[in-house]
């Protein structure tokens, strides 16, 4: 069984939708970032980033959330939440994946913890101001991706891993001072699609969020 170490409302959902999505066993493991449990020795020694989400898959330690996402879906390649190896499909994911994962949740990062790249609380104010006009010019990308074809998902025809980790991010937008996700049209229309399905519904409930979740 899959074991998730999680915080609620942090990069633990995306992983923690999808094994809903992909309906197998898994247990949750509670790592409070709000009290610091995620920089105690315990978890340290199982992930030593002190990062949430961590997954451990038959002894088997994996941090990175789009790692543990990948890992998820390519060990359950039937349930048809990422395209089949070796297929341009495929690559399209992957670029999609990385994209979300290394430019638009690392400007995030910044946005949040503005204080780990300065000394001073107003130099930490204008860096998060960049960060926020960093992401807007990044959900405008993202906005026009889905504006460029009819599909109701992010990749097409079909349901994804992308949809599922795009809206994670997208959620984090949504204390910005100027543009938040909902704010771009095309963007907005896709995400209730997204929040419809009932085990991004069921996680929702479980981490106690509250709307507008986006």
């Amino acid at each position: 069984m899959y074991q998730l170490y999680y915080s609620p409302g942090t990069a633990s959902m995306a992983p923690h939708i999808l094994l809903e999505e992909l309906s197998v066993p898994y247990e949750l493991v509670l790592t409070d970032t709000a009290i610091g449990s995620h920089k105690k020795a315990d978890y340290l020694a199982l992930n030593p980033n002190g990062t949430i989400p961590t997954l451990v898959d038959r002894g088997q330690v994996i941090f990175e959330t789009a790692a543990i996402c990948l890992h998820l879906v390519d060990s359950h390649p039937e349930k048809n939440l990422f395209p089949a190896p070796g297929t341009l499909e495929r690559a399209e994911a992957y670029k999609w994946l990385i994209w979300l994962s290394a430019t638009l949740q690392s400007t995030l990062v910044v946005y949040f913890y503005p204080e780990r790249w300065v000394s001073s609380e107003q130099n930490a104010a204008d860096v998060k101001r960049h960060a926020e006009q960093k992401a807007q010019g990044l959900l405008e990308q993202m906005d026009k991706h889905l504006a460029s074809h009819c599909s109701p998902w992010f990749l097409g025809e079909e349901f994804s891993l992308i949809d599922i980790y795009a809206m994670m991010l997208c959620r984090w937008t949504r204390h910005f001072n100027e543009k938040k996700a909902r704010d771009f049209p095309f963007i907005a229309l896709w995400v209730q699609k997204v929040l419809a399905r009932p085990a991004v519904q069921k996680v929702m409930d479980y981490d106690g969020l509250v709307k507008p979740y986006v």
